[in-house]
């Protein structure tokens, strides 16, 4: 869907980035073709600023989303949801973040949160990015805590894990 989506944009880099944050952010398209985060609107001139292009970009990309049946769906039923990723310092938690093989195979979650499990950690929140949006999906896992070395080796050599970080 990912790959659909931009290619709607192919001639515009400016215009594909401007996508890709909107993905990324959680950002919907309202029908007056404004950015906004729930009823929070977001001004074109902070988005354009956050994706160095011209605040113009963003005005015909939300102009290109309501005119296209497909993407006005998908842009006006996105939303975001909390993280607590940025505030695990504050809060003592712990976020491992895992790289996989094969993003689409099935399993993943449950495999890395049944190891958790297993060995008595708690998982505070999981956060899995959907391959169809990013390029390289990850898993992320912020449980409370400290992890132990053994649990950290036992989720790094399940067979489809390509790379793990403690952040």
């Amino acid at each position: 869907m990912f790959d659909e989506i931009m290619e709607k944009f192919e001639g515009s880099p400016s215009q594909q980035a401007v996508i890709r944050l909107l993905l990324e952010r959680g950002f919907s398209v309202n029908d007056d073709g404004r950015v906004v985060s729930g009823g929070i609107e977001i001004p074109n001139t902070g988005i354009a600023r956050e994706i160095g292009v011209d605040r113009r970009v963003v005005d015909s990309t939300t102009d290109v989303i309501l005119e296209d049946p497909e993407l006005r769906r998908i842009f006006q039923n996105i939303s975001q949801v909390p993280s607590l990723m940025d505030l695990a310092p504050v809060l003592d938690l712990t976020v491992l973040s895992v790289a996989v093989q094969n993003a689409e195979q099935e399993g993943i979650v449950a495999e890395v949160t049944g190891t958790l499990a297993d060995n008595g950690i708690s998982i505070r929140q999981t956060i899995s990015e959907d391959p169809e949006f990013t390029d390289e999906p990850k898993l992320y896992l912020i449980a409370d805590g400290d992890l132990p070395g053994e649990v950290i080796t036992e989720i790094r050599d399940l067979e489809f894990v390509r790379k793990i970080e403690l952040q």
